[in-house]
């Protein structure tokens, strides 16, 4: 199984390849690892959406870095930047689980060595002889 940490660019999106049209544009459709999940992808999309070369992940779907370019020059480089911006994200990911486990924990502890009224409580459920 692959996590958050294996997330990363692969190449191009097979089914939509980068071509040159009428428009000043390219769009590139860069393809993931795996499927990211939806807060991940939501993560990546608040990152990046001050860049000079806009980019986005369907959050529903999670699988492309939608972009564009003016030029194929701009291509390799917009590439690096988006592969920062992934292991960016990946570690901000992976810091907010740890963060929120750590607070879970924290929570778990407090109730468990009992604080008040909870804490009474369990020292009467830790108490309790069940054998007749």
């Amino acid at each position: 199984m692959e996590g958050i940490s294996d997330i990363r660019i692969v190449g191009i999106d097979s089914k939509r390849p980068p071509i040159i049209r009428k428009e000043p544009y390219i769009d590139v459709y860069f393809e993931l690892s795996h499927k990211a999940p939806k807060n991940w992808c939501e993560d990546f999309n608040s990152l990046l959406a001050k860049q000079k070369f806009s980019a986005t992940i369907r959050v529903d779907e999670g699988l492309y870095v939608e972009t564009w370019v003016k030029s194929p020059d701009d291509i390799p480089a917009n590439l690096e930047l988006l592969k920062t911006k992934i292991a960016e994200c990946n570690e901000q990911y992976i810091a907010k689980i740890a963060y929120s486990k750590g607070l879970r924990d924290a929570e778990n502890s407090a109730i468990g060595q009992g604080q008040g009224e909870q804490g009474r409580l369990n020292a009467i459920l830790a108490g309790l002889d069940f054998n007749t």
